[in-house]
């Protein structure tokens, strides 16, 4: 082989080396891009959350109530962390009720306050609860209520125990409920007490 084809030979290999060399750059130069649409992938929406949360109530807590036409969810959130997609945390004075329909009324048949810290992640399907941490009843309420609020505790007593401002919330909550699913219901009422108007 001749001086100059060997020259030849040397430069296109040289050549193609470079060539090589420039892709693997361009593989490297759009990674970083990869890993950012992951981090925004990654970011937690919390309307999906408040669903998670009221889906939780009605299809977890509310199946442990005795059974009614309707099953109404009023997750009053005290405070929330979004910053872990892993462990979302939503901390509330969660209620849930199941109602009777009878002409314009919703009649109250059962349901309850469930407060406490829920746990979530975020999933293929979206956001769902994986494990909720409740305030004790009787004589481990105020303990347990310190530990699992910390120092939201005071925003937490304040809703809690504030029952016109805990009914307030809950008529509120039903209303929205009834525009969004274009039900006939203007009252509610609970047992043994008058029918109340929902809010406009």
């Amino acid at each position: 082989m001749s001086k100059s084809k060997k020259m030849w030979m040397m430069a296109a290999i040289l050549f193609c080396g470079l060539g090589f060399v420039g892709c693997g750059n361009n593989d490297t130069k759009q990674q970083p891009k990869e890993e950012n649409k992951q981090v925004v992938d990654n970011k937690v929406d919390a309307a999906a959350c408040d669903a998670a949360v009221a889906d939780y109530l009605v299809n977890v807590i509310g199946k442990n109530y005795v059974e009614g036409e309707l099953c109404i969810p009023s997750p009053f959130v005290i405070s929330a962390d979004y910053g872990n997609p892993e462990d979302v945390k939503v901390w509330g004075d969660f209620w849930v009720f199941n109602y009777n329909q009878s002409g314009d009324t919703l009649k109250t048949v059962s349901g309850g306050s469930h407060p406490g810290l829920m746990h979530l992640k975020k999933t293929d399907k979206g956001m769902e609860v994986t494990s909720f941490e409740v305030v004790e009843d009787g004589a481990g309420n105020l303990e347990s209520a310190k530990r699992i609020f910390g120092d939201q505790y005071e925003a937490f007593h304040e809703v809690n125990s504030n029952q016109e401002k805990r009914e307030s919330i809950r008529l509120q909550f039903i209303a929205d409920y009834v525009k969004k699913n274009n039900l006939p219901a203007k009252m509610v009422q609970d047992y043994g007490w008058p029918a109340v108007a929902l809010p406009e």
